[in-house]
C-alpha cells in the first residue's frame, strides 16, 4: 500500500537531497566524546559551527548531550518539535539546518519519517536538550547517499529539542449525524484501530466534503500548523483502500504549508484538535489528471482522518 505521505508533501528533509548551506566549520578541532567540537554557537538555541570530524568515524550511533534539558524523556509515538544542523563527518560544511530557515522540524519519533540514526539517538533523551548525533551510514543513507551526501557517509547532526506531546490512540470526540445517504459513513469507535468507511453506490460529489464523524473541542486548526494524524484512504470506486497509517502503525506528521493535496490541506484546516473528520476529495483538489500508482487519474478520494495533536 502506497504511503500517501509521500505524495502529499515536499519530502521530509532526512529523506530527502538537502540543501547545501554556505556555512564553514573549522577545519580541525578536538572532538569531545568521539564526536566533532562544536566551535561556536554551543548553547541551546544558537546555530552551531561543527569542526570537521577526526580520524576514522565510529562505526556505532554516538549520542552526545551537550546540554540537558529538564523536560519529559522522548518516546516512541511523541510529536517532537526540534531544530538542527547537519554535516558530514568528513566535510567542513553543513548539508542542512533548520535554523536559517528559522522553521523548525516536526516529527513523530520511531514513526519512520527520518533516518533510524534519529529515530534511534533521540528516543529517551529529554525535552529541552541539545544532542549532538555521529550516524553511521547504515543507520543513515547507507550506500545510496542523498543528493549532496556522498554514499557511505557519517552524518552528525546537533539537534535542539524544543519540544513533544504524547499522542492520544484516537480521536474522540462527540459523534455527529451521518444522515446524507449519497455520503461515506465512517465508523465512531475510539479504540485506536481503523474506523470502517462504507462507501455508497452514488456518483461522488463534485466539490470538497470536510464532516465532523467526532467532533472535539481542541484547538482549531491553521494553515500554518503541522498536523499528527492517522488516517484510511480509499477510492470512491471500487471503495479500494490505497493508504493508511493504521496499518503502518504509525501516525503522520504534515506540515499543512507543504501539503500539495489541496483537498487534505482544504479539508482539516479550520477543524478541531482532538476530531474525526471525514473527507471527500474531488479529483481537482486531489491528484487530478495525475496518475499515482495505486491511485488512477481522475479519481475522487475519500479520507477518514484523525487529528491527534498540532505542533
Amino acid at each position: 500500500m502506497r504511503r500517501l505521505a509521500g505524495l502529499l508533501v515536499v519530502p521530509l528533509l532526512l529523506l530527502s537531497a538537502a540543501a547545501c548551506g554556505d556555512d564553514k566549520a573549522s577545519d580541525s578541532a578536538s572532538s569531545t566524546n568521539g564526536a566533532p567540537a562544536i566551535t561556536a554557537g554551543e548553547k541551546f538555541g544558537e546555530k552551531p559551527t561543527l569542526a570537521k570530524g577526526e580520524g576514522d568515524p565510529p562505526k556505532e550511533l554516538k549520542t552526545h548531550v551537550i546540554s540537558e534539558g529538564d523536560g519529559a524523556k522522548l518516546k516512541n509515538g511523541d510529536a517532537i518539535q526540534v531544530n538542527y544542523l547537519g554535516q558530514a563527518w568528513d566535510s567542513t560544511k553543513p548539508f542542512d539546518n533548520s535554523f536559517d530557515r528559522k522553521q523548525p522540524f516536526d516529527l513523530t519519533l520511531g514513526a519512520g519519517m527520518v533516518i533510524q540514526g534519529w529515530d534511534k539517538g533521540l528516543a529517551g533523551q529529554k525535552v529541552g536538550s541539545r544532542v549532538e548525533l555521529v550516524i553511521p551510514p547504515d543507520l543513515g543513507y547507507g550506500e545510496q547517499g542523498q543528493g549532496d551526501i556522498k554514499p557511505n557517509s557519517t552524518l552528525v547532526f546537533v539537534v535542539d529539542i524544543l519540544k513533544a506531546q504524547q499522542i492520544p490512540a484516537s480521536a474522540k470526540g462527540t459523534a455527529v449525524a451521518q444522515d446524507d445517504i449519497d455520503l461515506p459513513k465512517v465508523g465512531t469507535n475510539t479504540d485506536g484501530k481503523a474506523p470502517t468507511v462504507t462507501i455508497p453506490k452514488s456518483d461522488p460529489p463534485k466539490k470538497l466534503v470536510s464532516n465532523y464523524v467526532l467532533e472535539a473541542k481542541g484547538d482549531v486548526i491553521k494553515a500554518t500548523d503541522s498536523v499528527v494524524v492517522n488516517y484510511v484512504g480509499l477510492l470512491w470506486k471500487g471503495s479500494k483502500p490505497f493508504d493508511s497509517t493504521y496499518q503502518a502503525g504509525k501516525t503522520q506528521t504534515f506540515p499543512l504549508a507543504q501539503v500539495t493535496l489541496k483537498g487534505l490541506k482544504n479539508g482539516l484546516v479550520g477543524k478541531t484538535v482532538g476530531s474525526r473528520v471525514l473527507l471527500v476529495v474531488p479529483p481537482d483538489q486531489g491528484f487530478g489528471d495525475q496518475a499515482q500508482q495505486a491511485v488512477p487519474a481522475k479519481s475522487t478520494l475519500v479520507f477518514a482522518v484523525d487529528i491527534l495533536a498540532k505542533m
